[in-house]
């Protein structure tokens, strides 16, 4: 199917079918609308389209589910940080799962589960390398004791792509595995942000038994699993956050008609430069090629443009982040951790400048 006959058949598809929110905003009202919005589009077959059919997928180029994600966020029909989740999990799954594991995939292609990402520990944050959760053999499953944090609703989740050392220290040690969240051994402590959600979690594990067959690849293959998720995210995810974020222009140019052009102009070249740069990795990523240390460009891009732009809606309406209670405080707030989660601005600079630009370790 080419790109601009699926478009124009979800496009019409959408019209016909009413799949705006009617929660009240909350994260359980998020999640529930998440799941009716996958759910319809599921069953219609649209959400189908670039998944492999030996996962549940109708086949076709990768780049339809970019222009589905663009059409779903320009709609508003979901919350895009929880939508995006399923491009950073499921091709992980699909590319080093066994074929057991492979068949969970449908499940949350079509809204019936909630997975999460346990990477990020209390002491291996930006140095992911670092993690200290260990995973020991006994018999014909894994044995993990550990703890993750910064994991994206653990408390929700069916299932989690979990990283664990299985070897010695260092990258080569690293092992990932399919994780049952209802196993025996897991606690799971939601954190508040200052944006006001518990969208976040502390994970602890103490004992938790994994059958040696959700060991996602080979043992000590976890680094390269992990580094493979980063183009996934900084592909369609960022495609779908940008869309997202002309939304928030959008609604910005309707609420203060006198903001200065100047404000509103940077805002705009911000974004339509990752946009820019953003469309050239999806095209990328739609003929096959491999996605590496050039998408940090991309993320550098999008973290400028979207603290850029919920900037300048605080200085064009005064108060409302300070003092209103309105949307734009919990994404202003969300705004500030842009150069933090998916790695800092400061790691993915110094990605950009040694092995992009060879300027050394100075």
């Amino acid at each position: 199917m080419r790109v601009d006959e699926f478009r124009t058949g979800l496009r019409a598809w959408l019209d016909e079918h009413d799949l705006r929110p009617v929660h009240d905003g909350g994260l359980d009202g998020e999640l529930a609308q998440l799941s009716r919005v996958r759910r319809a589009l599921f069953e219609a077959g649209w959400m189908r389209r670039g998944w492999p059919e030996h996962a549940g997928g109708l086949g076709g180029p990768v780049i339809l589910r970019a222009v589905l994600g663009e059409e779903v966020m320009a709609r508003n029909l979901a919350d895009p940080g929880l939508y995006t989740l399923i491009e950073v999990l499921a091709p992980t799954l699909i590319r080093y799962g066994s074929p057991d594991a492979v068949a969970f995939v449908p499940t949350l292609l079509a809204g019936e589960e909630t997975w999460c990402q346990g990477f990020s520990e209390p002491g291996a944050g930006s140095d992911l390398a670092a993690l200290s959760t260990r995973a020991v053999r006994d018999g014909d499953a894994w044995v993990i004791e550990g703890q993750k944090v910064w994991t994206s609703l653990a408390q929700f989740a069916e299932r989690c792509v979990l990283l664990a050392r299985t070897g010695g220290p260092g990258h080569r040690g690293i092992s990932a595995f399919l994780m049952d969240m209802d196993s025996p051994g897991i606690t799971v402590r939601p954190i508040k942000t200052m944006h006001g959600r518990d969208e976040f979690a502390e994970v602890f594990l103490d004992g938790v038994r994994v059958p040696a067959a959700r060991m996602l690849g080979a043992e000590g293959q976890g680094w390269e699993i992990a580094m493979s998720i980063l183009p996934d995210e900084r592909s369609s995810c960022f495609w779908q956050r940008i869309t997202y974020l002309y939304t928030r222009l959008d609604r910005l140019l309707a609420e203060a008609p006198a903001a200065s052009e100047r404000q509103i102009g940077e805002a705009y070249l911000d974004l339509h430069a990752v946009r820019s740069r953003s469309r050239l990795t999806q095209h990328r990523r739609d003929r096959g090629e491999t996605l590496g240390a050039e998408t940090s460009i991309d993320k550098v891009l999008l973290a400028t443009a979207e603290q850029c732009l919920y900037d300048t809606a605080r200085e064009a309406l005064p108060g409302v982040v300070e003092y209103g209670s309105s949307s734009w405080q919990e994404e202003y707030l969300y705004s500030r951790a842009a150069t933090i989660y998916g790695g800092t601005a400061e790691i993915q600079r110094n990605i950009i400048a040694k092995r992009l630009l060879s300027l050394g370790d100075e």
